[in-house]
C-alpha cells in the first residue's frame, strides 16, 4: 500500500531550484520547463517536437542532470533494431545458458533521440516499456527501474526520413512540447554562455532518484475533486463526438490530463487541484491525441482551435468547497 505520509510539505522551493537547474542551458523557455517536469512528475513520457537545432537534446540533459538518475540516450536510425533497444539473450560459454544484457531502455531517464527517424518494427518496442513499465525478451518480462521517464524528440513529420509515429504510441506521452526559436535577446544571451564553454557542464543534480520517486508518490496524493472529474470526462466526451475529429480523447488521456493536474497543483503547493489547472494543460496533455479529419485539415483547422473552442462552450465546474492546506 502507497503511504500517505509527506515529505515535502513545501515542494515549491525544491521545484524552483529545478527549474533554475534547467535554466542554466535553456534561454527564455521557463514555462516550456515547467511543463516538462509535471510529465515527468506525473509519471508520464514526453515527447518534443520541434525543428532541428532549438535545444531539444539539450533540454532532455539537463532535465536529467538535474534529477540525478542514470540516464541513458537512444539515437533512432532506420536500421535500429527492437534488441539494441530492450536488450538481447546471449549465450555464456562458462554456464552453458543464455544470460540477459540490459539494453538502454532499462534504465531510469532514456532519450529517444529523433525517435521518428526509426522504423515501425523498432517503435513497437517502446509500447510496453511507456505503458506497462516493463519489457519482453524471449518470452521473459523484465521490470523496469523506477522511475522509468522516456523523453523523446523528434523532428516535423514532413522532414526528410521520417516516420510518422503510431496513434497508440502517441497516446501513451503524456505530453508533447515545443520549445520554438528564441527572442533575438535570447539569442544573444545564449552565444554568450556557449562563448566558453558549454552550460551544460554547469548542471549539477538537485535530488537524487529516490527522492524523485518520492515527489511523484506526494503528487499522486493531491485531491481532485468529483465535479473536476465530471468536467474532465465531459471534455473527453466532446471531442469524441466533434463532427472535425475523427479521434477524440481516450481514456488514458482523461487520466493523463487528471494527473497533470494533480502535479501542477502540487508544484504550485496546493493540496487540492482548481478548474484553471486543468484548463491551463489541455492543450499539451491532448493536442497530439487527436486526429483531424481530412475535411477538417483542408479547411485549415487545428487541433488547438478546436479544444479551445470547447474550453469556452462547456461550462466551468465551481467548487463547493476547497481543502485546507
Amino acid at each position: 500500500m502507497q503511504s500517505k505520509t509527506r515529505i515535502f510539505d513545501q515542494p515549491q522551493p525544491l521545484v524552483e531550484r529545478m527549474i533554475l537547474n534547467v535554466e542554466k542551458v535553456i534561454v527564455g523557455k521557463r514555462e516550456t520547463i515547467e511543463q516538462a517536469f509535471i510529465a515527468m512528475l506525473s509519471g508520464g513520457h514526453l515527447l518534443l517536437e520541434d525543428v532541428p537545432g532549438v535545444g531539444k537534446t539539450m533540454l532532455v540533459r539537463a532535465l536529467a542532470r538535474t534529477i540525478g538518475c542514470e540516464f541513458k540516450r537512444i539515437q533512432c536510425t532506420p536500421d535500429l533494431l527492437p534488441s539494441d533497444v530492450t536488450g538481447v539473450s546471449v549465450y555464456n560459454a562458462k554456464t552453458g545458458g543464455f544470460e540477459f544484457r540490459p539494453g538502454p531502455l532499462m534504465t531510469p531517464i532514456v532519450l529517444a533521440d529523433e525517435c521518428n527517424r526509426t522504423s515501425p518494427k523498432t517503435q513497437s518496442a517502446f509500447l510496453e516499456a511507456m505503458e506497462e513499465k516493463r519489457v519482453t525478451v524471449d518470452g521473459v518480462g523484465y521490470e523496469l527501474p523506477k522511475p522509468f521517464v522516456l523523453l523523446a524528440t523528434q523532428n516535423p513529420v514532413d522532414y526528410e526520413g521520417t516516420y510518422a509515429l503510431p496513434e497508440a504510441q502517441m497516446d501513451r506521452f503524456l505530453m508533447k512540447l515545443s520549445l520554438g526559436y528564441p527572442t533575438p535577446d535570447q539569442e544573444i544571451l545564449m552565444l554568450d554562455r556557449l562563448q566558453d564553454r558549454h552550460p551544460i557542464d554547469q548542471v549539477k543534480p538537485v535530488i537524487v532518484q529516490d527522492e524523485f520517486v518520492q515527489l511523484q508518490r506526494e503528487a499522486a496524493m493531491i485531491h481532485v475533486d468529483n465535479t473536476l472529474k465530471d468536467f474532465i470526462v465531459r471534455l473527453a466526451l466532446a471531442t469524441r463526438e466533434h463532427t472535425d475529429l475523427y479521434l477524440g480523447a481516450s481514456p488514458r488521456a482523461s487520466h493523463a490530463l487528471m494527473r497533470a493536474a494533480q502535479t501542477s497543483a502540487y508544484m504550485k503547493g496546493r493540496t487540492f487541484v482548481v478548474p484553471d489547472d486543468i484548463k491551463d494543460l489541455v492543450l499539451p496533455v491532448w493536442t497530439h491525441r487527436l486526429i483531424l479529419t481530412s475535411e477538417a485539415r483542408m479547411t485549415g483547422k487545428s487541433a488547438e482551435r478546436i479544444l479551445a473552442d470547447l474550453l469556452a462552450t462547456l461550462q466551468t465546474p465551481v467548487l463547493r468547497y476547497v481543502s485546507s492546506k
